[in-house]
């Protein structure tokens, strides 16, 4: 993995929010896939992760995001913990893999990519945590890749033109829409190696 993207691991992340002012609203639900790699070179989704968030003080919730995502922040049976529990422990396994796979870097993928990074990094902020894992603005972004490689740029019909499923009542989870994203992430990669480089 670290000579396939120099240096860089990808790691696939979704988060579902209260909106879309990452400073201003809430992280509600955090995933991760991690991507690796096969011994003839070709990627695959690995390990996932995925945690639901309590809103920070202060945060706003938009009630058309959440009739987008279908949250319920305040249900007295969702699982939520900390945003910055729930990065911790993503972090932690995280920097975990990058020593397994001899990474220095893990680099957000997403489709996109840079509204999941923007809202990682103002959790980030928010909560002081130092040991970030993730570089700050290089992403590797699904819309752009699978644009070139399948003329799509929208999530559900890049997967489709893709031959990957697409479930719409599963859309919009953060575990559903980052697992679908490795996938297509994936075999936009596996479609673009070079014969015999093992690259």
């Amino acid at each position: 993995m670290a000579r396939r993207f120099r240096g860089f691991m990808p790691v696939v992340v979704d988060v579902e929010c209260g909106g879309f002012n990452p400073n201003t609203d809430a992280l509600l639900e955090i995933a991760a896939v991690m991507v690796e790699i096969q011994p003839d070179g070709t990627l695959q989704p690995g390990q996932s992760w995925r945690y639901h968030v309590k809103p920070f003080d202060g945060a706003k919730v938009e009630a058309a995001s959440l009739a987008v995502n279908g949250i319920d922040p305040w249900h007295p049976l969702r699982p939520a913990i900390p945003e910055k529990e729930a990065l911790m422990r993503l972090f932690q396994d995280i920097r975990r893999t990058m020593k397994e796979n001899d990474c220095t870097r893990a680099i957000l993928t997403g489709h996109n990519a840079a509204f999941d990074l923007n809202f990682l990094n103002a959790a980030i902020a928010r909560t002081q945590i130092k040991r970030n894992p993730f570089h700050p603005f290089s992403i590797f972004d699904t819309a752009t890749l699978a644009g070139v490689a399948y003329g799509q740029t929208v999530l559900s019909k890049a997967l489709q033109a893709a031959g990957i499923a697409w479930d719409s009542n599963e859309a919009h989870s953060a575990a559903y829409d980052a697992q679908q994203t490795a996938e297509l992430f994936c075999r936009v990669c596996n479609r673009m190696r070079l014969p015999g480089t093992g690259s």
